[in-house]
């Protein structure tokens, strides 16, 4: 079995990628953080089941809604498929989203034991009706997407503001530049009831035990990904994948789980470390 773990990406900015204060309105200021998840798996299904998988994910976030946001991730992952065979997965990208969500450049590299990688890099303007966007790799290209199709960022704003309204539910067309930087996702977001800091946490993790994450609410959430151009002429669809994390109001995550449906994996949240924000200029400036 050759999975190459590219969903986790999305996964990792929706869930990962901090909110713009300035356009979810009264919600936390964003987070500048370093996070670090242990992966491990959970269970395996289906007819080619996996014995074991282990790895690591490392995000890095900056940034603000004047300046934009950055973010560096990348995941080393290793899968057990039996009969002796282990595949190994070496996934990173690099992104930056104007704070408005009318820009997003990215750049994605991935690699699966020892074949080449697979660059994929460009830019998507956001220009009246629709979307622009620019291929550089891994073939220059031109094309338009719907204007109503949102980038992480602005998923991540849009999930949260759903939460502090009360909404349970929130459907997106989602692009990233993932797979081959031309493919679009409809997601369908569950929100579930607020957790105050106030809880109990059964699992404490660095996020829980952080004094900058205290008095913060966070949401149980489920986002499933679908493949947006199979929509067009198939019935009931399977998600690709879904993820479920909590996501506090400031746009750090914890406790990670990533179904892919044939096998699922857990995200521990294993090392949490908050940047220091002090020479980011506050909108104005």
């Amino acid at each position: 079995m050759a999975r190459s773990f590219r969903p986790a990406l999305r996964a990792l900015a929706v869930a990962a990628i901090a909110i713009g204060p300035a356009q979810v309105a009264a919600a936390a200021p964003f987070l500048p953080h370093q996070a670090l998840y242990e992966l491990s798996l959970v269970k395996s299904r289906g007819s080619s089941p996996i014995n074991s998988a282990r790895g690591r994910i490392l995000y890095n976030f900056t940034g603000n809604a004047c300046e934009g946001y950055t973010s560096e991730f990348r995941q080393v992952s290793e899968l057990d498929v039996g009969e002796g065979k282990v595949t190994l997965s070496d996934l990173r990208s690099t992104a930056w989203e104007d704070g408005s969500g009318k820009s997003y450049r990215f750049k994605i590299d991935s690699r699966m034991n020892d074949t080449d990688s697979n660059p994929v890099d460009g830019i998507a303007e956001r220009t009246g009706d629709h979307i622009t966007v620019k291929l550089k790799q891994p073939e220059a290209k031109t094309f338009t997407l719907d204007g109503s199709t949102v980038f992480p960022t602005e998923q991540i704003q849009r999930i949260i503001a759903a939460a502090r309204e009360g909404k349970s539910l929130l459907e997106l067309s989602v692009y990233d530049g993932s797979d081959n930087g031309e493919k679009v996702y409809n997601t369908l977001t569950v929100i579930g009831q607020p957790i105050h800091d106030d809880k109990t946490v059964s699992a404490p993790d660095p996020a829980t035990a952080s004094e900058q994450m205290k008095g913060l609410t966070r949401w149980p959430v489920t986002v499933s990904y679908y493949d947006s151009e199979a929509k067009k002429t198939e019935g009931e669809q399977t998600p690709i994948y879904a993820m479920s994390f909590e996501l506090y109001e400031n746009g750090v995550s914890r406790s990670l789980v990533l179904d892919y449906n044939d096998f699922v994996i857990a995200g521990a949240l294993g090392k949490f470390d908050v940047k220091d924000a002090k020479d980011e200029k506050p909108c104005g400036h």
